[in-house]
């Protein structure tokens, strides 16, 4: 599912216009990504959590070459499902 088409099922179902619907998913996107940008987590009950993990420095390797390569230590995003969600994808397959 691309953002068109979140955009297109929910004018859909609520009956908004497409581009009311895509200002306001393009705001909550926004929304996420500054919180993320300033180290804030967003929990969202019932769907999952989204935070900003530090990753260390490292050595890698060029798998090319096998020369070492530093990474300088990088914070990322990471996304951790709700056990709602998970129940929710899961039910009917045991």
């Amino acid at each position: 599912m691309t953002k068109a088409d979140l955009v297109e099922q929910i004018a859909t179902s609520t009956g908004l216009t497409k581009k009311d619907t895509a200002e306001a998913v393009d705001e909550f996107l926004g929304a996420i990504k500054k919180a993320l940008r300033d180290g804030q987590h967003i929990e969202i009950r019932g769907f999952g959590t989204f935070k900003v993990k530090e990753r260390k420095a490292r050595t890698a390797r060029n798998p090319r070459t096998g020369d070492p390569v530093p990474l300088p230590s990088r914070r990322v995003p990471v996304f951790k499902v709700s056990k709602e969600l998970k129940a929710r994808i899961n039910q009917g397959r045991e």
